[in-house]
């Protein structure tokens, strides 16, 4: 899914899973959380760069994403860092959990977003890269934006 549409309401996205890991397989999937947090994420106050996905007894969660407290919430306000249950079928749980097992595959959270009023989270099968993977996308990168530059500067002339 490399020329997939960016969601209207991006929350947070995670661009160091792009720079650590092989992306692929993408799944999205729902986000169980309490009223204050949901307003919380309607601010834009989350974080994912740490996060991380694990199958527990046959369920997801994720765990270290950050939402801040609500500032109007008193007493309603949850752990920031508590892990969080992700809402997928069972089918859709055992076909993950066994390419996991089997090809050393990792569960990556890359985007949180709402879809309508709800709250949705893209997870990604990831396999890690290696050092020289990531010199390697570096250096295309700087090749792109260098020719990207060239080609701005004879267009101006």
């Amino acid at each position: 899914m490399a020329d997939k549409k960016k969601p209207q309401n991006l929350i947070a996205n995670n661009p160091k899973a792009r720079h650590d890991y092989f992306l692929d397989e993408y799944i999205e999937c729902g986000i169980e959380l309490v009223g204050t947090e949901v307003k919380s994420l309607r601010a834009r106050k989350c974080s994912i760069k740490e996060a991380w996905v694990r199958i527990q007894n046959g369920e997801v969660y994720i765990y270290q994403m950050h939402i801040s407290p609500y500032e109007k919430g008193n007493i309603f306000n949850r752990d920031p860092l508590r892990p969080r249950k992700l809402l997928l079928h069972k089918k859709e749980i055992l076909k993950l959990s066994q390419k996991i097992k089997e090809k050393g595959y990792t569960l990556v959270p890359v985007e949180i977003y709402f879809k309508g009023s709800r709250v949705k989270v893209e997870i990604a099968l990831a396999r890690g890269k290696k050092l020289y993977d990531k010199r390697r996308d570096i250096a295309a990168k700087d090749q792109k934006r260098e020719a990207e530059r060239d080609f701005k500067v004879r267009n101006l002339k």
